[in-house]
């Protein structure tokens, strides 16, 4: 199922005042949908960093454990095919 490019989410009086104190003149957003893309993009930034941090994590207790495979490829290319897949 895709969504539409566009929506109109509803906001409380809270969030409109925040949103409305972080965009034009002084800032760094010309248009209320550039700092909420903004701010969608920074959470998106961060789940990703929260799941490699966690992959991380599994991979040193696996090592210590002795979970442990030997590697004889190429880690760089390896990296950079994974990173052409996503």
């Amino acid at each position: 199922m895709t969504m539409s490019r566009f929506l109109k989410p509803t906001l409380t009086d809270e969030l409109l005042a925040f949103v409305n104190k972080n965009w034009g003149d002084g800032t760094l957003f010309a248009t209320p949908s550039e700092f909420v893309s903004d701010l969608l993009l920074q959470r998106k930034l961060q789940v990703e960093a929260s799941r490699m941090r966690d992959a991380i994590l599994d991979g040193y207790e696996d090592a210590i454990a002795g979970r442990t495979l030997e590697f004889k490829g190429n880690l760089r290319e390896l990296l950079e095919q994974c990173s052409q897949e996503l």
